[in-house]
C-alpha cells in the first residue's frame, strides 16, 4: 500500500496467515481487521477495494490489518468455503487486535466472513465500527448484524452490481430493517468510484 506498510506473518488455524499493517501517525485509536474478497476467484489483501478500507481507516487514526486467507499468497492452507476463513479472521483479531476498540470490515465474500466474525465477537468485544462493502448475499448466507451495532454498520452496495446484485442484498437487510448505502451506476469493484467509496468510509468512521 505505501512504502510504511509492513508485511509479517503470524500463526493461524492451517498455518502461517500472511499479514499487511499500515500505522496512523499517530496513537492509533484502535485495530481495524480487513477482509478480502473470494480466495478462488483472485482475491488478496492488495485487492483495491481492500486498500481501499485499509486508507480510510488510517486517515481516520485506526491501525489497519489486512490479510490473506488460508490459501492465497504466503497464508498456508486451503480453502475452507467461510468456515476456516472465519477461524483465519477471530485468529487475526486475536494476535493483533489487543483489548482495545475494533473495527471491523469486509468487502464481497469477506465482507461475509466479517459478518459472522461480528456475530462471534459483539459481546465479548468493543466493537466500534463494521464496514461491509459488495457484501456477497447472493452466494453465501450472510449473518444478521446484531441490532445493537445497526447505528455502527456501514453498508455500501454499487447500484449495476452484476457480481452480487443488489436486491440480493436488500433482501438480506430488509428483515433487519439495515440501512444500506446504494452507489449510482456502482459495480462489484467500485471503479472509478474508489475516492467516493473511501470517502463514504471515512465520514461513518468519524460519524
Amino acid at each position: 500500500m505505501n512504502a510504511q506498510t509492513e508485511i509479517l506473518t503470524q500463526a493461524g488455524p492451517a498455518g502461517l496467515i500472511e499479514l499487511a499493517i499500515d500505522r496512523p501517525d499517530a496513537t492509533s485509536r484502535g485495530t481495524a481487521v480487513i477482509a478480502h474478497p473470494h480466495p478462488l476467484h483472485g482475491g488478496t489483501l492488495t485487492n483495491k477495494v481492500v486498500q481501499t478500507l485499509a486508507r480510510a481507516c488510517v486517515l481516520d487514526g485506526w491501525t489497519a490489518v489486512r490479510f490473506n486467507f488460508r490459501g492465497v499468497g504466503a497464508s498456508e492452507g486451503v480453502y475452507d468455503e467461510g468456515r476456516g476463513e472465519l477461524d483465519d479472521l477471530l485468529a487475526v483479531v486475536a494476535a493483533q487486535a489487543g483489548e482495545g476498540p475494533l473495527c471491523l470490515a469486509g468487502f464481497s465474500f469477506g465482507a461475509f466472513v466479517t459478518s459472522y466474525a461480528v456475530a462471534r465477537l459483539h459481546t465479548s468485544r468493543d466493537i466500534q465500527r463494521v464496514v461491509l462493502i459488495g457484501t456477497a448475499a447472493s452466494r453465501f448466507e450472510v449473518a444478521a448484524v446484531p441490532a445493537e451495532l445497526h447505528t455502527r454498520t456501514l453498508v455500501v452496495h454499487g447500484e449495476q452490481d452484476d457480481t452480487v446484485p443488489l436486491p440480493s442484498v436488500m433482501d438480506w437487510a430488509r428483515p433487519q430493517v439495515l440501512p444500506v448505502t446504494v452507489v449510482p451506476g456502482g459495480g462489484h469493484f467500485f471503479h472509478g468510484q474508489l475516492p467516493m467509496l473511501r470517502e463514504l468510509v471515512l465520514r461513518h468512521l468519524r460519524a
